[in-house]
């Protein structure tokens, strides 16, 4: 059984490993599916290595996963509430409240 300490430890490290706006912007694209690392590549001014060691990061923390199809590797996340979390905190960071808004788009389905 893992106790509450560590729990709370590997909450702080995931938290941590979202909060650059890289990450982020990688977490967010990756809310509508799977994708190939030179993809995630096109969407930054950076060279590989860099995004490479972010999403590194990201694997070893769990919040994303791989695989390799010949050559090319993809992303996908982990942690599939992501978005929904991402979505909520973007709310409040408009100066809306996330659980109408949240609440009106879960119906307009």
């Amino acid at each position: 059984m893992i106790n509450k300490k560590t729990i709370q430890d590997r909450k702080v490290a995931i938290l941590k490993g979202l909060a650059h706006p890289v990450r982020l912007s990688i977490v967010e694209a990756l809310a509508d599916g799977e994708m190939c690392v030179c993809k995630i590549g096109e969407m930054f001014q950076f060279d590989r290595t860099t995004i490479s060691k972010h999403l590194a990061l990201m694997k070893n923390l769990g919040i994303l996963t791989d695989r390799k199809d010949g050559l090319k590797v993809y992303y996908n996340l982990k942690i599939q509430c992501l978005p929904s979390m991402l979505f909520c905190v973007e709310k409040i960071a408009e100066g809306k409240n996330p659980e109408t808004v949240f609440f009106n788009k879960c119906n307009a389905k």
